[in-house]
């Protein structure tokens, strides 16, 4: 039986000497899987070209409204994703990344100076922190002292996911948010497919089962998440696919608040208006995969999404009309399942939709 310790041997061992850039990779799962946002492309051009290469992440993290907050990316590599929200946060902000990986930090520290003169800032605004998503505490990230929590391809990677989770929501401020990108499978793998490094380091052993998932975010005080995009992953590798058979795998980006939150939409009968006011959605505003919110168009929603509207940093762009006082039973709709697209049921535990 492979221990925690030998599990995070080896993934250290995979991303720091055998993967020498994304190109090494024997299947997608650990490749972005959705195409930049035009805003985000043009900030990844201006990352330096070795911190690009040896980027290994299955989604796109970009959250919304930052400028000026703290963000913290766990598992960061080679600092691709910090150096693209150091340029969001702006001057004022900072972004902490933390890696367990000698190799990938070398990387990314090598172009921390680089990166500030390209920006325009007068000194960095970034920390790369040698560490384990594990163990916050001991890589000296205080409680309730992050805004936003990102982490892209990673958490897969643990084998102590529910500590992860804890720390995370430790971290967080109240209203603050876990923003992240992973995959996910459509049922609960063998343990040994933790123990196959291949497996492992391609981040499809350590995938997220759907229901797994939400029972850890229940254990740790996080009633409701939402996903955002669903991208179904091809297993190209004879070698892959021979061991990982029927086993359906796909890249999730989601997000969860720091929030009081029911673990069932409640109908309060409130209704939201999203005001257009964040300079990159003038237009229209998405939540999650079954929000979308038009500019000055009322849209019917549930208590837990009134919260996540009015109890965030995005409580300044949105206006809610209705309380809590008369209850109508449940929200007329069925929460949104994290799993795979071609298996997804209409309704499940999770958010709702």
């Amino acid at each position: 039986m492979t221990t925690e310790l030998q599990t995070l041997e080896y993934v250290r061992d995979y991303y720091g000497r055998i993967l020498r850039s994304s190109a090494d990779l024997k299947t997608t799962a650990c490749c972005v899987a959705e195409a930049l946002p035009p805003e985000i492309a043009r900030i990844v051009l201006d990352v330096h070209p070795e911190v690009r290469e040896k980027f290994y992440g299955c989604g796109v993290i970009a959250p919304t409204e930052i400028q000026g907050r703290t963000v913290l990316d766990l598992g960061c590599g080679t600092g691709r994703d910090v150096y693209v929200l150091s340029r969001l946060v702006g001057p004022q902000g900072r972004v902490i990344g933390i890696d367990m990986t000698d190799e990938q930090l070398a990387v990314a520290r090598r172009h921390q100076d680089h990166q500030a003169r390209v920006f325009g800032y007068s000194t960095s605004n970034v920390t790369f922190v040698k560490g384990l998503i594990e163990d916050l505490e001991g890589a000296g990230i205080a409680s309730s002292s992050i805004d936003v929590v990102v982490s892209n391809c990673v958490i897969n990677l643990s084998p102590a996911k529910e500590r992860v989770f804890a720390e995370i929501f430790r971290v967080l401020k109240p209203g603050g948010e876990l923003h992240f990108s992973d995959v996910f499978v459509d049922r609960r793998l063998p343990a040994s497919f933790m123990e196959d490094q291949v497996l492992l380091g391609e981040c499809l052993g350590g995938a997220h089962y759907s229901e797994d998932f939400r029972r850890q975010l229940m254990r740790v005080g996080c009633a409701d998440y939402r996903v955002l995009t669903r991208s179904p992953l091809a297993i190209t590798n004879p070698e892959v696919r021979a061991k990982t058979g029927n086993a359906r795998f796909a890249s999730h980006t989601v997000r969860a608040f720091k929030l009081a939150l029911e673990d069932r939409c409640e109908d309060y009968g409130q209704v939201a208006y999203y005001r257009g006011t964040l300079p990159e959605a003038p237009h229209a505003y998405t939540l999650d995969d079954h929000h979308h919110f038009e500019t000055d168009r009322p849209l019917l929603v549930c208590s837990n999404t009134a919260m996540m509207l009015t109890g965030t940093r995005l409580a300044s762009h949105f206006r809610v009309v209705g309380d809590l006082s008369t209850h109508y039973g449940l929200f007329p709709c069925g929460p949104a399942p994290v799993t795979v697209p071609a298996q997804a049921p209409a309704c499940g535990p999770g958010g709702c939709c």
